[in-house]
């Protein structure tokens, strides 16, 4: 049986630290990014849609109002790219929510990219 993998980065944007951190499981991942330090912020989820069935990703928030685009956004773009129930939870405290999705998505990418380079490929 294999353990959650979980991965951390960080940026420095505008003398601010964004932080990830990144749990991945069999069937889902989750994405807490935050500004200055970890903490949970507004919590949505994403559903991605069977292979075999046309459509988009399902979300809501669970958790928060502050940052539900952000956090709905991200939660869809994760389980679009990981093919993965996803959470993702955004706290942001002095930089405002669009400023930070830059930041954000980097951070994003930067995780996923770094997790697929981990597994192993069959031949």
């Amino acid at each position: 049986m294999e353990r959650a993998k979980v991965t951390k980065e960080e940026i420095l944007q505008q003398d601010t630290r964004f932080l990830a951190v990144y749990v991945e499981s069999k069937n889902s991942c989750m994405v807490m990014l935050s500004e200055k330090e970890d903490k949970l912020g507004t919590l949505a989820i994403a559903v991605p849609k069977p292979k075999d069935l046309v459509g988009t990703v399902t979300s809501s928030v669970l958790l928060g109002d502050k940052n539900i685009i952000s956090a709905r956004m991200f939660a869809e773009y994760v389980a679009s790219k990981k093919g993965k129930i996803a959470l993702v939870s955004v706290y942001l405290d002095k930089v405002g929510e669009i400023q930070a999705q830059e930041f954000f998505v980097h951070l994003i990418d930067k995780l996923i990219k770094s997790e697929n380079q981990k597994e192993p490929t069959a031949i």
